[in-house]
Formats: structure tokens, sequence, C-alpha cells
């Protein structure tokens, strides 16, 4: 133990404590700077930094959105990164807004955020306003394309053309040289982001989004915001609520990310759950309108019928002009049909149509090829592989990708077969992954969150994960249900809800149940 000096004696002692209180004041105010400035800012402790006044301190020209009127359009600027904000060329950050409808009864400024990644938001909050007028009536609706989509500086990876080599062929076939094709066409895939978009590919991340988002709040002059996200602008404002929870009033996740862990690891789980909803869902709906499609009357004879028109398309493609519906295009165009049962009919329809292609009318088979050609883009995928490449580490070894590939490819094939393509993309991505961000809920008003049971793409066990990682959440489980997006929705429960929930602060004591029968 360290021998301390005798203390002094008489009058010396006091003042000498005195002098030791106040420095040992000065070493806690100086522990205590960052709350100290917060308070002096209006910065809350645990909110990430403020951004710099050179960001805060524009002004959003609002005009009627050009290609929405219901809408007011604006750009922001924000620095390309962050936490280097005064490095590199600024990004521009296209904002919309649906003022509230009531003004007597706003509550505030609502944000809409899109998912993919990929996805643009611009335009949402019209949709938003139209399909929960309550909802319009009580918040300002924004809305954004974030960093990297639609009328945000973008980034650019490759040409249409050049996408079709990426979707060419076949994702099951497991042969040497199908395999070394795809791994090529992957890591050209990577390497022409790199290439064409290399400045701006690092800095589209979820986290940068987040701050983005923060920009746009204060920019609006408002101290709090509530936010709607769904699919992967769950992830988005998972990451949004921790980085500046002080900032959150209320926040609805709707069909979650699992955002608790990495990407690898979430998008390994979609296999099973595409396939989930293919098998369970829509094989038994299309089995009961044999008498319309002609495609089986049980779900085993839809899935051998499916099976058999897969191999014909892998034998021989249909190609017409730029179109080719090969088996590849095939898995694409029921994966993307499956999120909602309300698709399940033009679903039904296309593979009738391509079952006889020949025969159908020339007005039956544009509009199948407008459906081939709406699922996947470049723009989307280059958005797509910069946030999810980037966000978390990945595995580089190509040969477990390569094993991964056959493994998904025999158990759940739908999805299964594309694991080797687009996991390869990530591990040949040279960037480093973005710090990291732990979801945990502190210090965040009670969260909404919403997922169906047989969600194809945010898969029920992952939302568990995120709920469970969001300490203080609530979790709405909607059953007899597979769609991606719960809300809006003309279910009475889920509706009433969310309703309650941001109209009148009224979040459920514990999680609950709204059972939805599936669409017919």
């Amino acid at each position: 133990m360290t021998k301390t000096a005798a203390q002094p004696t008489g009058t010396t002692a006091p003042r000498t404590r005195r002098a030791a209180l106040a420095v040992a004041a000065v070493l806690l105010a100086g522990l205590a700077a960052p709350a100290t400035a917060s308070a002096a800012t209006g910065r809350d402790p645990g909110d990430a930094d403020p951004a710099p006044a050179r960001y805060t301190h524009q002004n959003l020209n609002w005009q009627p959105c050009a290609r929405q009127p219901a809408l007011d359009c604006a750009t922001m600027t924000a620095p390309r990164d962050w936490h280097h904000p005064g490095a590199g060329a600024d990004l521009t950050i296209a904002v919309s807004r649906h003022r509230a409808t009531d003004p007597a009864k706003r509550k505030g400024v609502l944000l809409q955020a899109a998912g993919g990644p990929g996805g643009a938001g611009l335009l949402r909050p019209a949709g938003l306003a139209a399909d929960a007028p309550a909802i319009a009536a009580a918040y300002d609706i924004v809305g954004f394309d974030q960093r990297g989509v639609g009328e945000s500086t973008k980034a650019v990876c490759q040409t249409q053309e050049e996408f079709q080599e990426f979707l060419a062929g076949d994702y099951r076939d497991q042969s040497p040289a199908a395999i070394d094709r795809v791994i090529a066409n992957s890591r050209k895939l990577a390497a022409s982001c790199q290439e064409r978009s290399g400045d701006l590919i690092p800095y589209l991340t979820t986290e940068q989004t987040a701050h983005d988002i923060d920009l746009f709040r204060g920019l609006l002059g408002e101290r709090k915001l509530s936010y709607y996200g769904p699919s992967y602008a769950s992830m988005i404002g998972a990451y949004y609520g921790t980085l500046f929870p002080h900032r959150v009033e209320r926040m609805v996740l709707d069909s979650n990310i699992g955002f608790d862990g990495t990407w690898e690891k979430f998008e390994l789980g979609q296999p099973m759950s595409f396939q989930r909803r293919f098998d369970e869902d829509f094989a038994p709906w299309l089995a009961a309108r044999d008498t319309t499609y002609h495609w089986g009357s049980t779900p085993e004879q839809v899935r051998a019928h499916w099976e058999r028109r897969r191999a014909a398309l892998h034998d021989s493609p249909i190609v017409e002009g730029t179109l080719t519906i090969g088996p590849n295009q095939l898995d694409s165009l029921a994966m993307s049909a499956i999120y909602r049962a309300a698709n399940f009919p033009q679903l039904a329809g296309l593979l009738a149509t391509v079952d006889d292609w020949q025969g159908a009318d020339p007005t039956t088979r544009a509009a199948a090829a407008k459906a081939f050609n709406s699922y996947l883009s470049p723009e989307f995928l280059a958005e797509y592989f910069s946030v999810t490449c980037n966000d978390t580490p990945w595995t580089k070894d190509m040969g477990t990708w390569v094993q991964r590939g056959a493994e998904y490819t025999a158990r759940w094939p739908l999805a299964g077969a594309r694991t080797l393509a687009f996991s390869a993309v990530c591990a040949a991505w040279p960037v480093a992954p973005a710090p990291e961000v732990k979801v945990t809920g502190a210090h965040l008003p009670t969260t909404l969150m919403l997922n169906s049971l047989h969600d194809p793409a945010t898969y029920y066990e992952a939302a568990l994960g995120a709920h469970r990682a969001l300490r203080g959440s609530r979790l709405v489980t909607v059953t007899g249900n597979g769609d991606h997006g719960q809300f809006p929705t003309t279910d009475t429960c889920v509706t009433g809800v969310v309703e309650r929930y941001l109209l009148d602060d009224a979040a459920p004591a514990r999680d609950l149940t709204c059972p939805s029968p599936q669409a017919g």
C-alpha cells in the first residue's frame, strides 16, 4: 500500500482539502466533458456526434416532386464519410415529404425508409399516406433515396448486358466449369463496382445512412422523429436507434432483417425460408386451382411440374429480343412473387404462359417479359452488394462458398442455388467492413416489431433474434400469413396495434399474436 505524506495541521488543512476537491471537480468535469458538451448543444448522452455546422445550416428548398405531385421534394448535402466529413466530395441525398392532412392533429414527423438494400424510397410517403390515412392525418411522412440509390448520388457497377451475364446459365449446375464461371462472374461484378464507383462504394453502409437520417431530422427542425421501416429498413431503423436513441419518438420495424448478427449469417437463412414459402404456401395454393392453371392437383404434382419446366429451360431457354428466360430467371421471378400472397395469381399466370410460350398471344408474352425483367437490376444490386458486403465481415475463402453452395442447392434449391453467386461477390469484395454497430435498445422507447411466420425474405427466426437484441421491443407475430411487409394492411388486428402505438402512444404491454388468414 502506498504511503502518503502527513496532513498539515491548523488552518491550512481545510484550504488543502478545498483545493483537492477543486482539482477533483476539474478532473471529473473533464471525464464528463462529452455529456456536458452534449447538453450545451442539445445532444443527449449516448447519441452519436452531431453533424458539422456546414451541413446543419443548409436549407431545404422544397418543390413539388416531378414524378409525384402529392409530395414535396428537395435535396440535402451530406459528407461522403461521416467519420471524416472534410475528406472527399460531398454526396447529394434526395428527400421528400407529405404534409399532415390534419394539422390540428399533427404529432410530428414519421420517416419512412426503403428496403433492399437497393430500393428507392423517395416517393414512398405518397403510398403510405394513401394506404394509411389516419397516419397521414397526424404525421408529416417523409422519405428519401438512401445514398447510392435513385436520385441521390448513385453507385454504378455494371451495364444491363454485363448484369445479364451474371444471371446467365443455371446456378444449380455443380460441374467444375459452371462453378468456375459463376465465381468469375461474381469477381467481375465486385471488380466493376470498384472500378466505376470506387470512391463512393466504401461509404454505402447502413451506419452512414443512419447519420444521413439524423441530418435530415435536424434540417426538418425536429428534435425527435418517429420511424417506419420495412424489410432492410428495419436494420436502418435499428442502427439509427442505436446511434441516436434520444432522437427517436416512436419506431415501427416491419419484417425484420437479422440485425443482431452479420449479413452472412442472415442471408444463409434465406434459402430455407424461400423454400418454405414456396412449398408450404404457394404450391398448395396452386394445387387447389388446378382447373384454372393446370399445374397439378397436389403440392407434390406442382413441385414436379416446376422441376420439369425448369429443366426444359435449362436445356432450351426462351430467348426473345433482349429477353432470356432460363432457370435462374424462373427462380428469381418466383422468389419475387411469393413475397405477397396477392401476387400468387400473377405468378401462376406467368408459369402457365411460360409453359406455352409460343401459343401465348403477343400481349401476354409482353406482359410476361416485363415481369421477368422487373425483379433484379444492375442499379439495385450495386447498392445491395455495397451495403451487404460493407456492413459486416464475410468469409473470404471461396472453397467454403463452393461447398455451401452445393449443400444449399441440394437442400433448398429455389434460393439455395444462388448462394455461391451472391456470396462470392462479398468474398471478393476488397472494402473493409464498416464500424460495428451493436443493437441493444439502450435509451430507446418501446419499439414495435411486426413479422409474419412464413415471410420468405425476412424470416421469422431472424426476427426473433433481432427482437431479443432490441431490448424492450414488442413483437407482433402474424400467423396464417406469410407476407413480407405487414403494414399498411386490411388486417384490423395489425392496423389497430400500429395505430394505437403511433397515434395514441399506446405500446403493447407484451408480445402478441395477430391471426391473419392467407389471402385467397
